[in-house]
């Protein structure tokens, strides 16, 4: 090869990676990778703001930094060093300084900003002069730029003890909890950036959980509640609007949302204005049902509002944008283990006319346009990579690639990973995603584990992912791996997303063993090794394949084992009583057929480990300790219980992930990687 043309390919490829993949994963590589979390790009197009989340050494969480990406060049600069979360950039409509959320820790300093609460900062462009805006005690919740830089919009939650019983709520609130009666509002505040007074412009008695302000007008759409608790959040929450040229708050009627809805348990989210303030866009999601977009168009004397169409195999359920200078609609959705945005042509009169803005086979996350509109950048995980950020026109069929934030994969030696289907139940075609060891021989019997996703109104993306639930590792390891998008999943269409309610423990999972059965008649399955992981409805469908008794290992995290308790003290019980089309009480036989409980049998020998967070309240510890029981001295199965101290539905602290990974890891080379 002449020298010119081999210098030519290292310049070409240099920096795509294709660097040679020599390197066996490892769990430690787990906590090599960095993330991004969100992404803005600057109004006039030449700058992207993003945080940037890393781990640091057997540290509680992830440090998040706050970073910008020069277009096209790609060149990055770090802004912010000290720890503290990071969150929120915002760009001043001149792009000279970014605003954002951040708690900063000062040894010796005592009060905010430098106590650890969460304060509005403002940084210039190039990192220089960091300054604090807020002080505010215990730190603000959410903030918004006005669109002209003028003022800053921002929530502070506060505790509110309602009037029954509040003498003695108040006499031993220290020492007793109460199940209601002490919750959090809201106060919703202005500050002036140029006189630098502050004025409360919201202080009723309401959570709320987001909001937007409006250009040009000012108005702010609230999504709201009378307190906290997701409980509420089902069904109560309301759209409420504050104008600040009356000072008045207009409540939308909610008949479109609520009782025109399929299910009376769904959550607003997503409150956004066109650049012209005359446009709200907002969705609704639900447990089990496709999620809705609505628009209220500012009218006189009130809202006109209407629900908008989307296509009935895009799950709908991501973020929501207007593309500045016009009324393009754009929102995220889920097609067939892909996510991309899509646009939505709001005219005056006439339907909406749709497409799609990132066409293409990408995963993407958040996403952002310029001020004209015409540039758009956005997160995107890769075939060979995780997260990292695009620029190209709203669109085009390929973006560029601005970040390699991860360069260490590139030698990894990954997984061969495809698309597979198979007919599920009733005949009908599923999909999923199957992993292979690097380099298999394609003639081998693999022991198999089923990694299962959560929601179950989700779906696992065919993209790069070493998560902490399986993909990547086991397959890495010399496991086949199966992730099924089972009846349930997103990006499949309303049918098979509808499908499963009234039938959970049931249709899923013969779609799941269908695959299986699948891959065992393929000959890349092992049927004497089989196993099974998930965490959350991932965990509740890998306790119901637990009590099929085909499977010989399992590791079960946050899973469901009762129904009826789950409706009793998760924080979102409207999810049960969707699927379960009723309360425990109207429908006992459901109830008991769901769960896993009551389909043990004596002589199921299944290898059980068990993993959950000490302060779960999704899915709440005592189905994992109901589980142990059951398995390890009532079936004397192998089973060992992890509880997490301190943990949610979650694990987010270091040390919690390096225990599931290496427990995994080591549960599956005993009771499953040698053969029969």
């Amino acid at each position: 090869m002449k020298p010119r043309f081999l210098s030519l390919l290292i310049l070409l490829l240099g920096s795509t990676g294709f660097a040679e993949r020599t390197h066996d994963i490892t769990v430690d590589d787990y906590f090599t990778q960095a993330y991004i979390a969100e992404s803005r790009v600057s109004p006039d197009g030449k700058l992207a703001a993003y945080v940037e989340l890393r781990w640091r050494d057997k540290s509680d969480g992830r440090a998040a930094e706050l970073w910008t990406v020069a277009i096209p060049s790609g060149e990055r600069r770090r802004l912010t060093f000290e720890d503290g979360g990071k969150s929120s950039p915002q760009w001043s409509p001149d792009s000279k300084w970014i605003y954002f959320a951040g708690r900063f820790k000062r040894d010796g300093e005592k009060g905010a900003p430098h106590d650890g609460s969460n304060q509005i900062w403002r940084v210039a462009a190039d990192g220089s002069r960091l300054t604090p805006l807020t002080r505010v005690k215990d730190g603000i919740a959410d903030f918004e730029l006005t669109d002209d830089a003028s003022a800053l919009h921002y929530t502070v939650h506060k505790e509110h003890v309602i009037d029954e019983w509040k003498t003695l709520r108040n006499e031993f609130k220290k020492d007793v909890t109460f199940g209601h009666g002490i919750h959090q509002v809201s106060e919703l505040r202005r500050l002036d950036l140029t006189s630098w007074r502050e004025e409360t412009l919201v202080n009723a008695n309401r959570y709320i959980r987001y909001f937007a302000v409006a250009p040009k007008s000012g108005r702010i759409a609230m999504m709201t509640i009378e307190d906290e608790l997701l409980i509420n959040n089902e069904g109560r929450s309301r759209v409420d609007v504050y104008d600040p040229a009356t000072r008045e708050i207009t409540t939308l009627p909610d008949k479109l949302w609520r009782a025109d809805a399929p299910s009376p348990y769904g959550w607003l989210e997503n409150p956004a204005w066109s650049s012209d303030g005359e446009m709200l866009a907002f969705s609704i999601g639900f447990d089990g049902y496709p999620a809705e977009l609505f628009m209220a168009r500012v009218a006189a004397g009130g809202y006109g509002l209407s629900k908008l169409p989307r296509p009935k195999d895009v799950f709908a359920g991501g973020s929501l944008a207007w593309r500045p200078g016009g009324h393009e609609l754009c929102f995220s959705g889920d097609h067939h283990a892909r996510r991309s945005v899509y646009g939505l042509d709001i005219r005056k009169s006439g339907p909406p006319a749709m497409r799609e803005v990132t066409p293409g086979e990408a995963f993407v996350g958040s996403f952002s346009f310029s001020a004209d509109g015409r540039s758009l950048v956005i997160e995107q995980n890769g075939d060979d990579f995780p997260s990292d950020i695009f620029h190209g026109e709203p669109g085009a069929r390929k973006f560029k690639r601005l970040t390699t934030i991860n360069p260490q994969v590139d030698s990894w030696k990954l997984p061969e990973r495809s698309a597979i289907q198979w007919k599920g139940a009733n005949g009908d075609p599923v999909e999923g995603i199957l992993e292979l060891p690097p380099g298999h021989d394609g003639k081998t019997k693999l022991p198999l584990i089923v990694q299962i996703h959560g929601g179950p109104t989700g779906a696992t993306p065919n993209v790069f992912r070493y998560w902490i639930y399986g993909m990547t590792l086991h397959a890495s390891h010399g496991y086949a791996v199966l992730s099924p998008n089972y009846r349930g999943s997103t990006g499949y269409g309303d049918k098979f997303l509808t499908g499963l309610i009234g039938r959970e423990n049931d249709i899923e999972v013969e779609d799941i063993l269908a695959g299986v059965d699948h891959l065992i008649r393929r000959g890349i399955a092992d049927p004497e090794r089989l196993g099974v992981t998930g965490w959350s409805n991932g965990g509740y469908l890998s306790n119901c394949l637990i009590a099929t008794g085909r499977f010989r290992a399992a590791s079960t995290g946050a899973g469901v084992f009762d129904m009826t308790i789950q409706w009793g003290e998760e924080d979102t019980p409207g999810h049960v009583i969707n699927y379960l089309e009723g309360l425990p009480w109207e429908k006992p036989a459901e109830y008991q057929r769901t769960s896993p409980l009551y389909q043990l049998k004596p002589g199921n020998k299944t290898a059980t480990l068990i993993h959950v967070g000490e302060r779960d309240a999704r899915v709440p510890a005592s189905h994992s300790r109901s589980l142990h029981r059951a398995m390890k001295y009532y079936l004397d199965a192998p089973c060992e219980l992890l509880i997490y101290p301190g943990a949610g539905h979650g694990l987010t602290k270091y040390q919690h992930r390096l225990a599931k990974l290496k427990w995994d890891v080591a549960w599956f080379e005993k009771y499953l990687k040698p053969a029969p």
